[in-house]
């Protein structure tokens, strides 16, 4: 097994970016590919023998041997879309698209031994919010009151009893018609709003945290690095606003608290995930109570945290270290 890393992600990626520029410091051989590019310039070929997949991946600026890749980088690909059958009718695109993703997607993420960082199968399991506060719980970790239901009346008695309530999706909102990303913000209810449209779709409300500020913190195996954020505004989910004009201040993480998201990760399968809490400070700084699990994104945006060369380096090392153990 060798040590090429492969990064897995579209073209325009500036949380990969900042990863690849520490991977060629340290020396790697790094090949990008985004696999919805299938066609000409993204060649490959795999034939299955004793010890796996062995062959090959071309892209427009090298060649990489399966056998060679010692961990992949699985960031944010694009859409498995098949833009250059634009004249086929759908039927034909989607069962081009979907051969696309279970070839080469399914060698990508079946290389023997390879180090994934994270593997795509782990991701979509850790993106559950169910799973992923069941698990929190598990593990000791501060969570507020929370309700999942499509039952007006449950929701209604819950606040009446955990009140102020604040309602969050799931997930976020699709992409529209023209390509538009959009987003629903967590926001607080009036429980006197909730009517029997509730029974229509799943729903997640949780008793509101008396928070002062917010915490980003990255967990990249081992290592644990933390972001205090304000919005200036004091908003209730710090995302709405303008990103520039918050305010970033590094945060040390209380040893139970690292220890737990380290051990959050494992029972996933994971290496990495960026972590939300609400934070409180009308208890000692030093109290693990201070931080409120909030959420982990286990494919989660560090870029722009002031401490992202830190964890690009991080990152870099991780998968220097090649295939797991």
């Amino acid at each position: 097994m060798g040590q090429a890393v492969v990064v897995v992600t579209s073209l325009e990626d500036v949380t990969a970016d900042l990863v690849i520029e520490e991977l060629n410091d340290l020396g790697a051989t790094v090949v990008r590919v985004d696999p919805a590019d299938i066609g000409p310039d993204r060649m490959f070929g795999a034939a299955l023998g004793p010890r796996g997949w062995t062959g090959s991946l071309t892209t427009p600026s090298r060649t990489v041997a399966f056998e060679e890749i010692g961990a992949v980088y699985y960031r944010r690909p694009s859409p498995w879309l098949m833009p250059r059958f634009e004249g086929a009718d759908e039927r034909t695109r989607a069962f081009a698209a979907a051969e696309a993703k279970h070839g080469l997607g399914g060698i990508l993420t079946n290389i023997p031994g390879c180090r994934y960082v994270n593997h795509p199968a782990a991701v979509t399991r850790a993106e559950f919010k169910a799973a992923q506060l069941q698990t929190a719980v598990g593990i000791g970790l501060v969570v507020p009151p929370t309700l999942i239901t499509n039952d007006a009346e449950r929701a209604r008695t819950f606040a009446a009893e955990h009140g102020p309530v604040v309602y969050k999706p799931f997930r976020g909102l699709p992409v529209s018609d023209d390509g538009q990303a959009g987003a629903i913000w967590a926001q607080r209810i009036n429980p006197e709003t909730l009517d029997e449209s509730v029974a229509l779709t799943a729903h997640l409300f949780q008793a509101e945290v008396p928070k002062t500020a917010d915490v980003r913190i990255t967990v990249v195996g081992q290592k644990v690095f933390a972001q205090r954020i304000c919005a200036p505004d004091g908003a209730l989910d710090w995302r709405r606003g303008d990103w520039d004009a918050l305010e970033h201040r590094p945060l040390t993480v209380p040893p139970a608290v690292a220890e737990a998201l380290v051990t959050y990760l494992d029972a996933f399968g994971l290496v990495f995930g960026c972590f939300d809490f609400a934070l409180r400070e009308d208890l000692p700084h030093d109290a693990p109570e201070r931080f409120t699990f909030i959420e982990c994104n286990p494919n989660g945006q560090w870029g722009w945290l002031p401490d992202s060369t830190d964890i690009a380096v991080a990152f870099a090392r991780l998968l220097m270290e090649g295939p797991q153990p």
